[in-house]
């Protein structure tokens, strides 16, 4: 048995924001809104599709944004993103630690922490 991919990542949200996840994650990150599925719908939230993989948000009731844990995406313009987040009034956080990994961080406009790194530059070999 081995772990062949990576599915979708959940990510916790606010209730009544859907308008706003679909600005950051539709429009600024440019993923691609799916329906879910008829028995989830009713929680709220919603999904997006990217290239294979998926971002699921969900409501949480006692919303509390991930500060520290957060998902890290490879992009291909890692500077055309950080321009346009700029752009958009986002925050954009450059972590000295590792020098020779072209990344970022930023946050969603629910506070929960992302990565985004060029692709083929990974932090680990």
């Amino acid at each position: 048995m081995e772990i062949v991919r990576l599915d979708h990542i959940q990510l916790a949200m606010p209730a009544s924001e859907e308008a706003k996840a679909r600005t950051f994650y539709g429009e600024l990150l440019g993923l691609t809104e799916i329906p879910k599925p008829a028995p989830l719908a009713k929680r709220g939230g919603c999904w997006f599709q990217g290239a294979g993989f998926q971002v699921h948000l969900g409501i949480e009731e006692d919303f509390r944004p991930a500060k520290k844990a957060h998902p890290a995406f490879a992009v291909s313009d890692l500077e055309e993103l950080r321009k346009n987040l700029e752009r958009a009034g986002i925050e954009i956080w450059i972590d000295p630690a590792t020098p020779d990994t072209k990344r970022f961080h930023a946050f969603d406009l629910f506070g929960n922490r992302l990565e985004f790194i060029q692709d083929g530059d990974r932090l680990f070999a």
